[in-house]
């Protein structure tokens, strides 16, 4: 299969805090696209959901269903297509496949994988994008480290 995307890479000195480990979690199978396979899931958020607050997390959150505020997860988040998103998000890594609207830091990359939609800005130093994504906003990506 052939790659039409768009992928910048570059080095990070951004950091994550996260405070909460939760008892729980789940395993959601995969949708297909490049890295949305989870197999650490520690919180997920259905299909059908609606949630309005802050998430903090230790490891990787799934989101399918409708959140209004922040997150914030020293590993990755993952977005299904049916996720809609509208807040901020700080996370490790962000792999979406859904609609958000705000803006995104991550430590090490973001993933837009189609039909993913964006509306706001980005703080990565690796950007991967997806031909068929719809992008509005600005992207931030750090120079390289003096120490890498």
């Amino acid at each position: 299969m052939m790659n039409t995307g768009l992928e910048i890479e570059e080095a990070s000195t951004a950091t994550v805090k996260s405070s909460i480990n939760p008892e729980h979690g789940s395993h959601h199978s995969n949708h297909g696209g490049i890295g949305m396979d989870q197999t650490n899931v520690a919180a997920f958020i259905g299909h059908g959901v609606e949630f309005k607050g802050i998430i903090t997390y230790q490891g990787n959150v799934r989101i399918d269903g409708q959140l209004d505020g922040e997150v914030h997860a020293n590993g990755t988040l993952y977005l299904g297509e049916q996720a809609v998103l509208t807040g901020k998000i700080t996370a490790q890594a962000v792999i979406s496949k859904g609609h958000i609207t705000g803006d995104i830091t991550t430590q090490d990359k973001v993933q837009l994988l189609a039909p993913a939609v964006l509306d706001g800005s980005i703080l990565t130093p690796s950007l991967f994008m997806e031909e068929g994504v719809t992008f509005n906003g600005t992207i931030e990506m750090p120079a390289s480290s003096p120490n890498r």
